[in-house]
């Protein structure tokens, strides 16, 4: 039981610009898991199994990727009672990402735009990160169940062409593949330049072919599946999602358990929601409540393409249990949450995986 209510945590949190209280609380994070101070955010998971991919999810509520992105802080986030977290982006090499300011909060409309640039430290240290993690041994003690599931989300470096972009996910691959529960593929952030053309028809083919390829290397090498989940912006058309879901049904589908998945979606570049707010007009992907909408239609198309057993991954907008309950409703098998963290703290976790529970 967390020591240390949120709303305590929140005014001096949000007094900071959005970056510096980010850095400050993943610091803390990373200086608190697994002593005894983890108590302050710490919770029960809630127990509420479901296997999707060959894999067994303790509960369905879970981090996107983009909080953690060099895998600082996994035992620290565990104990906040996800069912799984997804760490990253990471790519190949180190890299900044854009100048700052690049984070900025709309209160008014729980939500927050970002164009961060996937910074992070680089593969290495990335992995060197995940293997320090402890909760896997340590899930027994802290919290009955299984243990929570580790998803490693793996992009591009911006000094890379597009053109050659499979040869930095396929490194990325390699590397995290002995690692992870999971892999997500985000060919949909819009804060790397021409990421967003490998959702077309014939960039997408080639990139699954590829990473099909490699993963099936990897998987006797490895003597394990590891399932991979190609994450979409909600800024596509219906044709564009059609187009998507045939290409996934060519490379993906095969009888028995899907060993590939969608999550739906990313951080949108549609302002229309927040006009004339403060940072509204800023560059970068929107997340939050304003994207709750979008990426549910986007769940919709696809769950409706794909057919009832196809993994899809729910992200965006999540800010209570009943947005929670709507995204599982509109198609998704399992949820993420990363605005709804910013805005209603660690509480939220076990408020939709309750919410989710009671659905069923």
């Amino acid at each position: 039981m967390s020591l240390l209510p949120y709303s305590l945590a929140r005014p001096f949190l949000f007094a900071m610009d959005a970056e510096t209280a980010h850095e400050h609380t993943l610091a803390m994070l990373a200086r608190t898991q697994n002593t005894p101070l983890a108590w302050a955010y710490c919770q029960e998971r809630v127990q509420d199994p479901v296997q999707l991919a060959g894999l067994n999810f303790p509960n369905r509520v879970g981090l996107a990727a983009g909080l953690d992105k060099n895998a600082h802080c996994i035992d620290g986030l565990a104990a906040m009672g996800f069912g799984f977290v997804e760490v990253g982006t990471v790519t190949p090499k180190g890299q900044p990402g854009n100048p700052k300011p690049r984070m900025f909060r709309l209160p008014e409309a729980n939500a927050l735009i970002n164009r961060l640039g996937f910074n992070n430290e680089g593969l290495d240290a990335f992995l060197a990160n995940v293997k320090l993690a402890k909760f896997r041994s340590e899930s027994g003690k802290k919290s009955a169940g299984m243990p929570m599931l580790l998803g490693l989300n793996i992009g591009k470096n911006a000094v890379t062409p597009i053109e050659n972009a499979a040869d930095d996910y396929l490194i990325c691959l390699d590397g995290v593949y002995p690692h992870a529960d999971y892999v997500t593929v985000n060919i949909s952030s819009p804060n790397t330049k021409n990421l967003r053309e490998l959702q077309s028809d014939e960039a997408l083919d080639a990139l699954i072919g590829t990473l099909a390829k490699r993963r099936s290397e990897l998987a006797q090498q490895h003597n394990k599946q590891v399932p991979v989940f190609i994450k979409i912006a909600p800024d596509l058309d219906s044709d564009q999602i059609a187009v998507i879901a045939a290409t996934l049904k060519r490379h993906c589908v095969h009888e028995g358990t899907p060993s590939w998945g969608v999550i739906a979606t990313n951080t949108t570049i549609a302002r229309d929601a927040v006009q004339g707010m403060a940072h509204a007009d800023e560059t970068g992907g929107l997340s939050g409540a304003p994207v709750f909408e979008k990426s549910n239609e986007v769940i919709r198309q696809l769950r409706a393409a794909m057919g009832p057993n196809f993994p899809i991954i729910g992200v965006g907008g999540i800010l209570s249990g009943d947005d929670a309950v709507a995204k599982i409703k509109a198609g998704a098998d399992v949820v993420q949450i990363y605005t709804g963290l910013i805005y209603k703290g660690p509480a939220l976790v076990k408020e939709a995986a309750l919410a989710i529970r009671d659905l069923a």
